[in-house]
């Protein structure tokens, strides 16, 4: 128990407080934007915007450029949803949901794929990058590849696929985020930030709840 206790907390005593609070305010947001996507609420594009941005940056200053490339497509997609989402609403605030085509998981398909290709691509540079982008480092780039940055590249590419079905109102875009989250609990306990597993232990449960409720939507819509 103290070694888990420690795993959990260790990490932190290297930060200084207001990145602490930066992390549970990002946190508390993104729960939030959720909650507002659960119920077809445009709210979770502003909520998420704001969780998002400062995820870019506690990720960039711990150096995980894959999650940071992430959070970076969440804020633009955000924008784009917030837009579509806007010409889609059923009431005020809510919208309906559909699911998805073929020729839409076709397109799936390919955005994993890129993603995957452009994470592995940043992670070959990951000197330049971790040095202020100094390209004299360069030559030390290479396929210096961990355990980790695997995982990272396939969530990237999960979450990607799911952030982009989620702006479209498809209800598959929760089997995404289920999976996905089901893979960052632990990954982000590994990597030393409780904090935001803790985060993504919420999120599962409220993409199990999102998929039922957008499935529940969608048939008392037909009847």
């Amino acid at each position: 128990m103290q070694e888990l206790l420690n795993l959990l907390t260790e990490p932190y005593e290297s930060y200084r407080t207001w990145q602490i609070y930066l992390e549970i305010f990002a946190t508390i947001m993104g729960i939030s934007s959720v909650i507002f996507s659960m119920r077809r609420n445009i709210l979770v594009f502003p909520t998420g915007i704001i969780s998002t941005l400062i995820y870019i940056y506690l990720l960039f200053n711990w150096g995980l450029y894959g999650d940071m490339l992430i959070n970076f497509y969440y804020s633009s997609m955000s924008i784009y949803g917030w837009f579509v989402w806007s010409r889609s609403r059923v009431d005020e605030v809510h919208v309906g949901a559909e699911y998805m085509t073929k020729k839409e998981w076709f397109y799936a398909l390919l955005l994993f794929l890129g993603s995957a290709i452009l994470v592995l691509t940043i992670y070959y540079f990951r000197p330049v990058l971790s040095n202020g982008f100094d390209l004299s480092k360069v030559a030390e780039s290479g396929f210096n590849y961990i355990w980790t940055d695997y995982i990272d590249t396939c969530t990237t590419g999960i979450f990607l696929v799911g952030m982009w079905i989620m702006a479209r109102r498809k209800v598959e875009n929760w089997l995404f985020w289920i999976l996905g989250d089901l893979i960052s609990v632990p990954l982000y306990i590994v990597k030393g930030y409780a904090i935001t597993s803790f985060q993504y232990f919420i999120f599962t449960i409220l993409a199990i709840m999102g998929y039922m409720m957008w499935k529940k939507s969608i048939k008392s819509n037909k009847l």
